[in-house]
């Protein structure tokens, strides 16, 4: 029988980053719930430009080779959930692409649990009753059309997709707030039902809190939606506020 972790006595999760993410982090630790610990397994990305179309398949393919090592290393600390600290990867090649990647991390970690960026997007989107979604994302034009794909094989109608285009994995966290109001601001309209973001080295789970209340539509920061699905599906309901309506009120 497994003793019970002093600080992680509701649950630990193990989270899978890339080495060049700065934001997914302090972005989940400012979602911390007490009981509840996270413990960080990095992917190296030895080159992470990628602001071109190669530059992000390239970067895909460091992620693949490096994953299984990465997950190797996160369960030597026994953790009850696996989370994923990364969202290109749980897009691509559309529905089938992101449940073949979670069969893939269950079957690293012998069977247990994973929160994808995707599939939490998803969840959210239905139950705040969205059909009609704009999204901004950090990536070059191949990111977005897997990104789009994924949705619309869900069969959600992407009304816009508002790529950044980010020179390197490293820049994604030097967005500035000014650019990503914008970028909510333009891929806005009143067709749209709610917005996605993206990519989580996006500083923009604080934004979206506040863009939900001057946009008065749901604003999906993709950490604030993984955090969410990862605390839900391991029956922690506690509400946190400031970080969306995900969050505070489901």
């Amino acid at each position: 029988m497994r003793g019970v972790d002093r600080l992680g006595w509701r649950r630990k999760f193990g989270v899978i980053a890339p080495s060049t993410n700065t934001i997914v982090q302090p972005e989940f630790d400012m979602m911390r719930v007490p009981g509840v610990t996270s413990h960080y397994g990095r992917i190296f990305i030895p080159d992470g430009r990628i602001g071109d179309d190669e530059g992000m398949e390239a970067l895909l393919v460091q992620i693949r080779e490096n994953l299984d090592s990465c997950v190797e290393r996160l369960m030597t600390m026994q953790p009850d959930y696996m989370v994923m600290g990364m969202s290109a990867e749980t897009f691509w090649d559309g529905v089938e692409g992101n449940r073949q990647f979670v069969r893939q991390i269950q079957e690293l970690s012998g069977g247990i649990g994973v929160a994808t960026g995707a599939e939490a997007c998803e969840r959210a989107l239905h139950l705040y009753g969205a059909r009609r979604i704009a999204v901004v994302t950090p990536y070059t034009p191949i990111g977005d059309a897997n990104v789009h794909r994924f949705f619309t094989e869900l069969g959600f109608d992407v009304v816009r997709v508002k790529g950044l285009c980010v020179n390197s994995a490293v820049e994604i966290a030097q967005v500035s707030e000014r650019t990503l109001r914008e970028s909510l601001i333009e891929v806005n309209g009143a067709e749209v039902d709610a917005i996605v973001q993206c990519g989580t080295n996006l500083c923009m789970t604080e934004l979206a809190d506040e863009a939900e209340r001057w946009l008065d539509k749901p604003v999906i920061a993709i950490n604030a939606a993984t955090w969410w699905m990862a605390l839900r599906e391991n029956g922690i309901e506690d509400r946190l506020h400031g970080f969306g309506t995900l969050l505070r009120e489901h």
